[in-house]
């Protein structure tokens, strides 16, 4: 009987599970759907039960399909979409709320006023983090001050918190394990990076009891089982990583120095800093990359919040292309951007600007302007926001030379030449796309013993196309020249 692992990848927009043999092939995979909830400006949100809902449905196909094939599932790993935030009663595992999703703004003032009391500091001393709505902690924040329930529930110490990965492991073992792992738990803003732990300080700055807070593990470790009434076997979950950082281990990026970038409904840089914490002084931010055998590796990385879902804004809010795949026939057919640009702020900019009211703007439009000028500069503006966050890094004293990349925007071939042009470095496009999911799986595969040492992940990752810079420096300047110029604007 052949051996499997499988992993659910729970994202921003669609819940994914995939079965991956021992060599890290993706044999058969399910995805599904959920709807974005926007109730006011600058509010995301998700159904948590719609979430458990996908994943039950994914999970289950993947399970009828090794089944099928005479398989036997060795372990579960889990990856997901961080920060969003949750909070259910333990008695009865229902959510008191909706999912608060990373890309929600509704904290803005409340980050503001922390500020001006001088908090920041502390903050990003002992977290890693810039004081932003992206991170839980103020949305913790926010439904304990707002929701009744809440405070009614934590009296009867019924309470408890989660990003995703937590509320799924919950739902998986039927409420007999509370716990995240350091990669999650490094996203909420409340817990200290270099002491391993919680940070007290903090927790008394934001007033959230810790109690409510989920245990912190290794990426790699104990997670409970499945329950049978959910899965009909018991099933190890034996790894737990933020969606992120399993693209750094599905990417192969073990190495100091070695970065990444997933495109996907954002986009998100991380550079393996090893053992050692990156303070930016360019507005990056310091993580935690990985937790193996209580020792962390460390990461620095930029977030963009609009990447993907900046596509989905022209197919489904403007209505200008049928599908994503026509982004690239457009954008090919044009032989330039006439000065067009586009700034997707529609939820703030993340790094290296930091700026929660900013807006999208539209910029350097004539008469001869149209639709593909708009489809090219939406494309363009992910890659000029990946320029401004490698300058960044370089201002950090961090240069990159090759950078390794995947997500669902990577199939599209225009746009991985452009980036490599605009970046002037080589970039490198795995066989298998979904690294998320690929690297969680051979971390559980590590966490339940199939394979023994990271030395033996490594060789899992095979590359399938390498991308060369073609653009001349003086064109590249023109082109980076003009989006500071939209960036100026929009800011101001």
């Amino acid at each position: 009987m052949k051996k499997f692992i499988v992993s659910i990848d729970q994202g921003t927009t669609s819940t994914r599970s995939i079965l991956f043999d021992l060599h890290g092939n993706p044999i058969f995979t399910s995805q599904k759907k959920f709807k974005q909830i926007y109730p006011k400006n600058g509010w995301v949100e998700h159904d948590p039960e719609e979430i458990w809902s996908s994943t039950l449905k994914v999970l289950k196909d993947v399970l009828n399909k090794c089944k099928k094939i005479n398989g036997n599932i060795s372990t579960i790993g889990i990856t997901n979409q961080r920060e969003t935030t949750l909070l259910w009663d333990k008695k009865t595992g229902k959510c008191i709320y909706n999912a608060i999703v990373w890309q929600d703004r509704r904290t803005m003032k409340y980050c503001k006023s922390l500020r001006k009391k001088g908090y920041e500091r502390i903050i990003n001393l002992n977290t890693g983090l810039l004081l932003d709505p992206y991170f839980s902690s103020t949305k913790i924040k926010w439904i304990l001050e707002n929701i009744k329930s809440a405070k009614i529930l934590y009296k009867k110490d019924r309470l408890l918190f989660g990003t995703i990965d937590t509320f799924l492991i919950w739902k998986l073992t039927k409420g007999s394990v509370h716990a995240t792992d350091a990669t999650n738990a490094s996203r909420t803003m409340l817990f200290n990076i270099k002491k391993n732990k919680w940070d007290k300080k903090i927790l008394k700055i934001f007033g959230i009891p810790q109690k409510i807070l989920p245990e912190v593990k290794n990426s790699a470790d104990n997670y409970g089982y499945t329950d049978k009434s959910i899965t009909s076997i018991s099933i190890p979950i034996n790894a737990v990583i933020g969606d992120q950082q399993a693209a750094i281990i599905g990417q192969n990026c073990f190495n100091k120095g070695s970065t990444k970038i997933t495109f996907g409904t954002g986009a998100f840089i991380i550079m393996n800093t090893g053992n050692k914490i990156i303070k930016s002084k360019n507005k990056l931010l310091s993580t935690i990359c990985y937790r193996i055998n209580n020792k962390n590796i460390y990461a620095l990385e930029g977030s963009i919040f609009m990447a993907g879902a900046s596509i989905s804004w022209l197919r489904d809010k403007l209505k200008i292309i049928d599908s994503e795949r026509q982004v690239e026939q457009i954008s090919r057919k044009l032989k330039s951007n006439s000065n067009v640009y586009f700034v997707p702020a529609f939820t703030g900019l993340g790094a290296p600007y930091w700026r929660p009211d900013a807006r999208a703007t539209l910029v350097g439009l004539t008469r001869n302007s149209g639709r593909e000028e708009i489809i090219r500069a939406t494309l363009e503006s992910v890659v000029y926001q990946t320029s401004d966050l490698f300058n960044s890094m370089r201002k950090d004293g961090l240069k990159p030379n090759v950078v390794k990349i995947d997500g669902g925007m990577v199939e599209n071939n225009w746009f991985n030449q452009f980036l490599s042009n605009i970046l002037g470095l080589k970039v490198f496009r795995p066989k298998v796309y979904e690294t998320t999911a690929l690297g969680v799986a051979l971390i559980a595969g590590y966490g339940c013993g199939i394979f023994r040492s990271i030395s033996d992940i490594k060789k899992k990752w095979k590359l399938e196309r390498k991308f060369r810079p073609k653009m001349t420096n003086k064109h590249r300047l023109k082109l980076l020249n003009g989006w500071s110029q939209a960036i100026r604007k929009t800011l101001s």
